[in-house]
């Protein structure tokens, strides 16, 4: 198809005028009038997007998603069952409070969350992050006590547990209340600073601590807990010095645990197309692993660990306690930034796959308001578990009602049911985490990819994982977003400098280097860096360009068999002067903001070419077809004078390069008529 664009060179006054650019500003007072003023369609959108269950309820299509919510509700539950009780496992709680942590958190979220298909619950990285804080604060040696009949030093577990309890339930609330903070003040934009390589490097080593911290429930001993840097590390030497200690029973049933559920997952893999629920393999697995150690007493007679007494009924809530708030307060922000990041990148896969939104900043909220209300009700910190939120979509899930279904099969076994599982092994539940974390261990795979597709994604990868692994999950967090932002800084700093050139018969520009059908043109050099222009790489801009001017100069000078004058100091002249030989344009499209030394650079001081070759402008051009925020910055930072206006600027390159060309035309055949 042919194009054609027929008009005249405009520049951005120009541009302004015809469009009628709006410099008027209303003054504060009335912008703040007008962002508290009320109304009630005002306030209804308000009291709509702030609990969303009251816009998308009364309008529930009850015929068309009942079943299918029904069905993936009581599956999301069945599997919350086992997960719940295993993670709490990971947060060095009794199981029980899993199983809340599953309930009460859920049931919020039905009524304030945006994403239709996230199962939120226990999750293994937020579960192991509260395990190190509750071990931290409430460790084995603080209850430690002599018996003066067997001369051994036991632990009193109900008193630590009842205190690393008050410790989950203090960091859960702050967690929360950090969230809700965050919503408030529409920080949800945090997120993007957590790009998919950094979260996946970062879930990977999470996966290796989960497993690392499991591994005592799996060879039935009790190494010390480390805390801090390279705790890991500690960690595993002190478990490699207790294996001859192994439990040889706990081990058979860890083997034995991993194996079957290994092979029933492969099993519901096959049959996945072939059946529309999965089968509740890890519900089948404890049942049995319960039924087991109940019949053969494998606690009395071979020492294997069992979950112990579980509670019936709920807990009634409790204000965390406040002596614990300051304590916990890093980490209840590194949890805060974590588990908003993995439900929210998860939420907008499912929200771009089915075609609604997710909202950012109420999902802040909403997982805010899970995790406080969570914390008095002594719950761990949560997020959304993808392999829940698979079988959650995958059963017909299409809103929040089955994720509220799901917590009413939490709340019939935690009423009823819950105490029929004291005899069961905890090695059932280790072995329980070790096969869900195939999936994160798989993520080992990404270093490949990446090394195809982004050496600096790959980089951001693999130090997040080391940095984690050493650092341990909080710490580990801040290292890895330190080093993301660094990779960022070094990208901008290191530009790739380029002269562009014209493809025949066309207004399209490429870099000479890159295109062998792109010409440059004669007498104009459009230079071009790939980073927008700041302080950081302000002086490397200078040198760049002026090594640029000058290969571009003696080119030119050697074709035109002229010999290279002394001196080299490019000037800004804004009226065209057909006596000097050359024009820059400079091309800022990719430039988003420009500081005051940015500013500087395009405006006041000279460039000095490091060469022998005299090159001078008759004006100085660049294209404006970046954001208009760009312009105010020239604006404020005091570009624009009598001489130089905004008639230097021009919406695209070629607009520039007519510029340049008709000037030097209409310059050249003044100079004729003057001869």
């Amino acid at each position: 198809m042919d194009y054609r664009v027929q008009r005249q060179i405009l520049d951005e006054g120009e541009v302004d005028e015809l469009a009628h650019k709006d410099n008027s500003h209303s003054p504060f007072s009335e912008r703040v009038k007008k962002s508290v003023r009320c109304s009630g369609p005002r306030l209804k959108k308000a009291l709509f997007s702030t609990v969303p269950i009251l816009s998308w309820l009364p309008r529930y299509p009850f015929k068309e998603y009942a079943v299918g919510d029904l069905i993936s509700g009581i599956s999301v539950g069945i599997m919350q069952l086992p997960q719940g009780m295993a993670y709490a496992l990971l947060a060095s709680v009794p199981p029980i409070f899993g199983l809340y942590s599953s309930f009460y958190p859920v049931l919020i979220y039905f009524i304030f969350g945006t994403s239709k298909h996230i199962s939120l619950g226990t999750y293994a990285v937020m579960s192991v992050m509260i395990g190190g804080v509750t071990e931290r604060l409430a460790p084995d040696s603080d209850f430690m006590t002599w018996d003066n009949v067997t001369n051994a030093t036991l632990i009193d577990t109900v008193a630590r547990d009842a205190e690393r309890v008050r410790v989950a339930a203090a960091v859960t609330f702050m967690s929360g209340i950090f969230q809700i903070l965050l919503g408030v003040v529409q920080f949800g934009f945090v997120v993007t600073y957590l790009s998919e390589p950094l979260v996946r490097g970062y879930t990977t080593a999470a996966a290796i601590h989960v497993i690392v911290s499991q591994l005592k429930y799996s060879f039935g001993i009790s190494p010390d807990r480390y805390s801090g840097p390279l705790s890991l590390i500690y960690t595993v030497i002190e478990i490699c010095y207790l294996l001859p200690k192994t439990n040889i029973g706990t081990l058979v049933v860890t083997l034995v645990a991993i194996l079957g559920l290994f092979l029933a997952k492969e099993l519901n893999a096959y049959l996945s197309k072939k059946i529309p629920v999965p089968i509740p393999t890890e519900l089948i697995a404890i049942i049995i692993a319960t039924i087991v150690s109940w019949q053969v007493d494998l606690s009395g007679k071979y020492g294997i660990d069992v979950v112990g007494e579980i509670p019936s009924g709920l807990q009634p809530p409790v204000f965390p306690d406040v002596k614990l708030f300051a304590p916990v307060i890093g980490d209840a922000f590194a949890l805060s930034v974590v588990g908003y990041g993995i439900a929210i990148s998860l939420g907008r896969i499912f929200a771009l796959k089915y075609g609604y939104k997710v909202d950012s900043n109420q999902e802040l909220v909403a997982l805010g308001l899970s995790n406080s209300i969570g914390g008095i009700f002594q719950c761990f910190a949560i997020s959304c578990s993808m392999s829940r939120s698979l079988v959650q979509e995958s059963s017909g899930g299409k809103t929040q009602v089955a994720g509220a279904l799901s917590a009413v099969v939490i709340l019939f076994i935690t009423l009823w049911i819950g105490t029929l599982f004291e005899d069961l092994p905890k090695a059932v539940l280790a072995a329980i985490i070790h096969v869900n974390l195939q999936g994160m261990l798989k993520q080992f795979m990404d270093i490949f990819s990446l090394w195809k597709s982004s050496k600096i994604d790959m980089m951001i990868w693999i130090a997040t994982f080391i940095l984690t692994l050493l650092l341990n999950p909080d710490l580990g967090l801040a290292a890895s977003i330190a080093f993301s932002m660094l990779t960022v800084i070094f990208r901008t700093q290191l530009p790739k400098y380029s002269i562009l050139g014209r493809l025949e018969d066309t207004d399209i520009y490429k870099p000479l280097d890159g295109y062998s059908k792109v010409m440059e043109l004669p007498g104009i050099l459009i230079f071009r860096s790939s980073a927008t222009l700041y302080f950081a790489n302000a002086e490397m801009y200078q040198e760049a360009l002026g090594k640029k001017v000058s290969a571009h100069t003696q080119r030119r000078e050697q074709h035109d068999n002229e010999e290279p004058e002394d001196i080299a100091v490019i000037h800004v002249d804004p009226e065209p002067n057909p006596s000097l030989p050359q024009a820059i344009i400079l091309d800022l499209s990719p430039v988003n903001f420009l500081d005051t030394v940015g500013v500087k650079t395009i405006r006041n001081d000279p460039i000095v070419i490091p060469y022998d070759i005299l090159v001078v402008f008759y004006s100085f051009l660049f294209p404006s077809s970046f954001l208009a925020g760009v312009v105010d910055n020239l604006e404020a930072g005091g570009f624009f004078n009598e001489k130089v206006t905004k008639s230097c600027l021009f919406s695209t390159i070629h607009d520039a390069v007519l510029y340049c060309k008709s000037a030097r035309s209409r310059n050249q055949r003044e100079d004729d008529k003057e001869v």
